[in-house]
């Protein structure tokens, strides 16, 4: 089995659920909840994205979000930045307020560990012209 089929069944923790919030989605992604902060503030799961699947834009008000990328490669794009290729242990921190989306990248899968504060305000789709041209 190669890398990528063992990402496909579930890498570290598992693949999860079909994304409940798959409509701000393109592509189909995975979610598996791991754990929420005592105070219920601050939640932590894991979001597996086949290949070309990718988040809406979004911002995160009050909070914060960071991303572990435990496997695959994927892209991270703050608005009026270019995108970031990004590889397994790479790290992103994305401050409040800041609008952003994150991905896989078109030919691999790729997961992560969402470390999250605050609510989320989703935007408007990565449009395919913007992320074929990455």
């Amino acid at each position: 089995m190669t890398k990528f089929n063992e990402l496909e069944n579930g890498g570290i923790f598992g693949k999860g659920i079909p994304n409940p919030y798959g409509q701000f989605f393109i592509g189909d992604t995975f979610l598996n909840g791991l754990t929420t902060s005592p105070d219920e503030k601050i939640s932590v799961g894991t979001v597996t994205f086949e290949p070309g699947s990718r988040n809406n834009w979004h911002i995160h008000h009050d909070g914060y979000q960071i991303l572990l990328v435990t496997d695959g490669k994927g892209w991270y794009q703050e608005e009026g930045q270019p995108a970031q290729s990004l590889k397994q242990g790479d790290v992103i921190v994305t401050k409040d307020g800041i609008k952003h989306w994150h991905g896989a990248q078109a030919d691999s899968w790729f997961e992560h560990i969402a470390i999250t504060a605050g609510t989320p305000e989703w935007l408007e789709p990565v449009d395919d012209k913007t992320y074929q041209n990455l």
